[in-house]
């Protein structure tokens, strides 16, 4: 049985990404890249003072717009963020599902945390990749 943090990332989240995103976050949390941060979406933070100012570091689902689809400021990240979170909701249909990802991402230990997305986001990504078949010798 899926965890809700696994279901709110399968069927929300992960299909709302690029793959661009998802192979950038993959190597995000391959490397622990300390610029993959918990407990904020990006930093500097959303405000809309800050919004013109490059991202420095971002959440999991912000990681990949910045550093997959070359979202380059706050606020074009926080926009991503926005539109991944409401086609996520949609999806699983209840309002702020993605809380049960975000909450999970925030409060499990790093390590931990790490691992067990960047084997989420694999199972995503394969299921992406064309299935590759030989053809019959001649």
């Amino acid at each position: 049985m899926l965890a809700s943090w696994q279901i709110a990332w399968r069927d929300g989240i992960a299909p709302s990404l690029s793959t661009a995103a998802l192979e950038a976050l993959a190597a995000g949390l391959a490397w622990d890249d300390p610029a993959l941060i918990r407990g904020a979406t990006t930093n500097p933070p959303p405000l809309e003072s800050l919004k013109d100012c490059p991202v420095e570091a971002a959440c999991a689902v912000c990681y990949g717009a910045w550093k997959g689809d070359g979202r380059a400021t706050v606020g074009e990240v926080e926009e991503v963020f926005a539109g991944v979170c409401h086609m996520a909701d949609e999806a699983l249909g209840e309002p702020s599902a993605v809380r049960y990802f975000l909450n999970w991402f925030d409060d499990t230990p790093r390590e931990e945390a790490r691992l067990l997305l960047l084997a989420e986001v694999g199972i995503a990504l394969a299921g992406r990749r064309p299935v590759v078949t030989a053809e019959p010798a001649a």
